[in-house]
């Protein structure tokens, strides 16, 4: 297969300089506040999006330089293979977070809530709808008794490949 290439949208702006000390998921990032800004050329793109109170962002992990199949992710102690998780270092290195929307100005979107790295690259934007995007049932594997300690953890630096040895 050929290979594919994406191109930015805009970039993400958080308080997170460093991964260490920033929140895991959304979840466990209330109150986080940051901005997005959307290049000019897709600005009009934003159209109707401020009736929206919750944004799915997808991103690029543009501090991972490579992946492992195989990890230990911050809420267990056994290692998973990488699908089964959300963690970074992926084959393709491509984050998702449901964000809250506060107010856009221009090309400036405000939100909380956001669990990345300051200057993110962004990928694209979709409008959370509870109807489509929730699955009230859905089974959740190996998180079954570990979704509640999202607030208690936060991002270190096991997914450094420098630190850990990754290759």
């Amino acid at each position: 297969m050929n290979p594919i290439s994406f191109h930015p949208i805009g970039t993400i702006h958080s308080p997170f300089k460093d991964v260490a000390g920033m929140p895991i998921q959304p979840a466990g990032a209330k109150g986080v506040r940051g901005k997005i800004e959307v290049f000019p050329e897709f600005v009009p793109g934003l159209k109707d999006l401020d009736g929206f109170s919750h944004l799915i962002l997808i991103y690029f992990f543009h501090r991972v330089e490579s992946y492992t199949l195989e990890i230990r992710p911050f809420l267990d102690e056994f290692k998973h293979g990488v699908f089964a998780t959300r963690a970074p270092r992926r084959p393709n290195p491509i984050g998702l977070s449901t964000v809250r929307l506060e107010c856009i100005d221009g090309a400036i979107l405000y939100i909380s809530d956001l669990d990345f790295m300051n200057e993110t690259p962004l990928l694209d934007i979709k409008p959370y709808v509870p109807e489509f995007d929730n699955r009230y049932q859905a089974k959740i594997g190996w998180l079954t008794g570990n979704v509640d300690q999202v607030t208690q953890h936060k991002s270190d630096n096991r997914f450094n490949e420098k630190e850990n040895g990754f290759t």
